[in-house]
């Protein structure tokens, strides 16, 4: 993990030296969707809820930030509060009603809820509908760190995604994650030992939703733009991917599958349109020969996970 994060922490120098600022900006996404990715293996690797609509937080957090910038709101940290109690109101209500079923159910409700948003996105003109809106200028955050820059912009991100890696480490550790661990496991059992599990449950999809909403006010942030297709089903497919493709329930592995999914499609856009033709039988291969994704495929640098 330390190894991982020291190569990630060393993209924008390298790519000063080669003198190939794109991978900069490549990388700034690719930290992004490993926040996005990190805050869905929480509790769908953790505790088992396989949520379908993880994408609507990134969205809320993006439409967030962009709204606050159409009316000429640019404080970084006002957008970055905007997002976080958005992405939270947001999930504490659709946890509240998805979390009182479970399986096929609960996917389908928590996809049913991410595809309103879509929608409700789409209609309302004022913000773009489902052209989007462009932000006119990057947040602010004191002369000191000038969101602008590319490579001011990348360290930004990637010190959410180093607090989001330690805090995600010390929650599971915690008896806070035991009991959501627990609860994955045997529900009654846990309710049994007097846990109130909904009340934990939710507070680790509320958690969840507010990580996913950060991610998604930094993506605004990079881009400038926001669209409706940030929260769009497919997207929260490609999330969970990532976290399968990476390695589900071990701590890092859904950055290595945000790195290695859309490197994979940088490369493979470049050759052909068809991209995720080809996508689809590498997926099909790591699954197949990688039990645990990409993570096992690496001899001794991480043991399987206990509870996976």
């Amino acid at each position: 993990m330390g190894l991982g994060m020291t190569a990630l922490a060393l993209v924008p120098p390298i790519s000063m030296a080669f003198a190939e600022p794109y991978y900069v900006d490549l990388f700034t996404r690719i930290l992004i969707f490993a926040i996005a990715a990190l805050s869905l293996d929480l509790i769908m690797s953790y505790g088992g809820m396989l949520s379908f609509g993880h994408a609507a937080y990134l969205g809320v957090g993006a439409y967030a930030v962009g709204i606050a910038n159409a009316y000429g709101i640019d404080n970084e940290v006002i957008h970055l509060l905007l997002a976080i109690a958005g992405a939270a109101v947001v999930a504490a209500g659709i946890g509240f009603i998805s979390l009182r079923t479970s399986g096929v159910h609960f996917i389908m409700i928590t996809l049913a809820f991410s595809q309103m948003l879509y929608f409700l996105a789409i209609s309302i003109n004022t913000f773009g509908g489902a052209d989007g809106m462009t932000m006119t200028q990057h947040s602010q955050l004191g002369s000191l760190i000038p969101l602008d820059d590319a490579n001011v912009l990348y360290y930004f991100v990637f010190v959410f995604l180093a607090l989001f890696l330690w805090m995600q480490s010390r929650i599971i550790r915690s008896r806070f994650g035991m009991v959501i661990r627990g609860a994955r496991t045997n529900p009654r059992r846990m309710a049994a030992l007097g846990f109130p599990v909904l009340r934990y449950q939710l507070a680790a999809f509320v958690v969840s939703g507010v990580m996913c909403g950060i991610a998604g006010a930094l993506l605004a942030e990079q881009a400038l733009f926001v669209s409706p297709s940030i929260m769009q089903w497919s997207r929260s497919g490609e999330i969970m991917v990532m976290v399968i493709m990476g390695g589900m329930g071990m701590l890092f592995g859904p950055i290595l599958g945000a790195v290695a999914y859309l490197v994979l499609e940088d490369l493979l856009t470049s050759w052909t349109q068809y991209w995720a033709l080809f996508l689809g039988p590498i997926l099909v291969v790591i699954v197949l020969f990688g039990r645990h994704g990409i993570m096992s495929l690496i001899p001794g640098l991480v043991r399987k996970p206990r509870h996976v």
